[in-house]
């Protein structure tokens, strides 16, 4: 079957927007069209009841003997400096009532400034650096707090459908108190072009939804002829809560 156009993939975008009357929706849809693999990765059987304590309930690590401070550090434990824009990503943890989410397990995961991730699946022809794998974890702070030092990933294509590309984004793992309570976002950079072009990004069919997963640049975040800064915070429940993927 013929790859679909990017025309096409938008204009079924934008046909689903002109349907979405509902508010409060600000998870992704399971099913959504544009998005070809969506309907191979959603459920179609009502959920199956799993006896609780048959299950593996703990997360792989928690306490500060576990997470070095240099964990959060991406651009270091290499012999040059990884190639791209220096930057800040800092933010909280809180939950639906604003409170902060304290000693809880942040972890990144993002493309180099090539968009290219250092994994053999992805073959497709950016260069790797040598100096950034592109992976970083730390626990948040008794206020919630996390920070990563990092370099901004560029879009990459993917096989969604013809010249489909990602706009740029960081991946975000958060574990609660146990393995099963484990989420993945996705935090985008302001101003991207390729917003409207991809339906990953457009499955969150709630416009503020949407918005929320955008960071906004922070100038006091930002250090003088080092990096610039860009603030994003989480909220794990509530209305207001972050899209996650899982």
């Amino acid at each position: 079957m013929e790859a679909a156009s990017q025309a096409e993939i938008t204009a079924e975008i934008r046909e689903i927007a002109a349907q979405q009357w509902r508010t409060g929706e600000p998870q992704p849809r399971l099913d959504y069209p544009p998005y070809r693999s969506s309907t191979l990765r959603h459920p179609k059987n009502p959920l199956v009841l799993v006896d609780p304590e048959e299950l593996e309930r703990q997360a792989p690590c928690f306490g500060p003997q576990d997470v070095d401070a240099l964990d959060a550090d991406l651009t270091a434990g290499h012999p040059g400096e990884p190639i791209g824009e220096r930057i800040i990503v800092a933010g909280r943890l809180l939950d639906g009532s604003g409170r902060p989410v304290a000693g809880q397990l942040v972890e990144i995961w993002q493309a180099n400034a090539g968009g290219r991730y250092r994994h053999q699946r992805d073959q497709h022809p950016a260069p790797l650096d040598p100096n950034f794998t592109g992976a970083g974890r730390c626990l948040t702070g008794p206020d919630g707090s996390y920070r990563f030092l990092t370099v901004k990933p560029g879009p990459y294509p993917w096989r969604n459908h013809h010249n489909a590309w990602r706009p740029a984004h960081i991946h975000f793992s958060l574990f609660g108190t146990a393995f099963t309570q484990r989420l993945v976002t996705q935090m985008y950079f302001p101003g991207d072009p390729l917003f409207d072009l991809d339906p990953i990004f457009q499955s969150v069919v709630d416009p503020g939804a949407r918005q929320r997963l955008i960071a906004g640049y922070d100038h006091d975040l930002t250090e003088p002829q080092y990096a610039t800064g860009y603030r994003w915070d989480i909220v794990l429940s509530g209305s207001r809560r972050t899209w996650t993927e899982t």
